[in-house]
């Protein structure tokens, strides 16, 4: 089935990136988010360590290497996560800036993510090709499809059937994360590139399956070469 509702998604995702950046009677739009994600979809989320106040884009962890930079929960640690409203509220509350960042697997989504360009160009065919894609977060380097929750086993089972993967594919599992929109993070802003459709109640994702076999056979089909970043 056709993801026809694609572009539509698109166009209401570039409108919210321009509207002003407040929400809830004058609260920072990451605390609508935070509470539509946790209270609404059920999605554990937690805020992420964020960037230096100084601007630089400097991740505000200890690691000055860090390949994340504000894009990974620091204190409190990946398990706090949660879907409790109170505590969402509590959080954002004291870090209204806070990035917003989602615990892939258990019953949350996961996703499957590789560069921005190839990504662009994959979705592309994916569309032409008739294949169903879920909410796809967007960062300037990079794109994330969301995909229903899968175990190691089923992953690695997938992988090893392939003959080619493309070692830029990332895999947000069991125990991984991911910034979701609007977050502000050291790599830039993360947005929706394919929005959840307004006033959903949870988002539909697809399999993995489907994802990784519509992305390789994409890629391997349009000659794009996905960069090892």
């Amino acid at each position: 089935m056709r993801e026809i509702l694609g572009k539509g998604r698109r166009l209401l995702s570039r409108r919210n990136n321009r509207r002003d950046n407040r929400r809830d009677n004058g609260k920072p739009e990451s605390f609508s988010a935070a509470l539509t994600f946790a209270a609404t979809w059920q999605w554990p989320v937690l805020p992420g360590v964020g960037t230096e106040p100084r601007g630089g884009g400097r991740c505000a962890c200890p690691d000055p290497d860090c390949t994340v930079p504000g894009a990974h929960p620091f204190d409190p640690g990946l398990l706090a996560a949660t879907t409790d409203e109170r505590m969402v509220r509590w959080w954002w509350t004291n870090r209204p800036a806070a990035p917003v960042i989602l615990a892939t697997g258990g019953n949350a989504p996961c996703a499957v993510s590789l560069p921005a360009l190839a990504g662009a160009r994959a979705l592309e065919a994916l569309d032409q090709r008739g294949i169903r894609v879920g909410p796809v977060v967007a960062t300037p380097t990079r794109w994330a499809v969301l995909v229903a929750p899968y175990s190691f086993e089923q992953l690695g089972e997938l992988l090893h059937a392939k003959d080619f993967v493309p070692g830029s594919l990332r895999f947000h599992g069991e125990g991984g994360y991911l910034a979701l929109p609007p977050s502000e993070t050291g790599q830039g802003q993360v947005r929706w590139e394919r929005a959840p459709l307004p006033g959903s109640a949870t988002p539909w994702v697809p399999d993995v399956e489907a994802v990784v076999d519509g992305v390789v056979d994409a890629l391997t089909r349009t000659g794009v070469s996905a960069p090892e970043l």
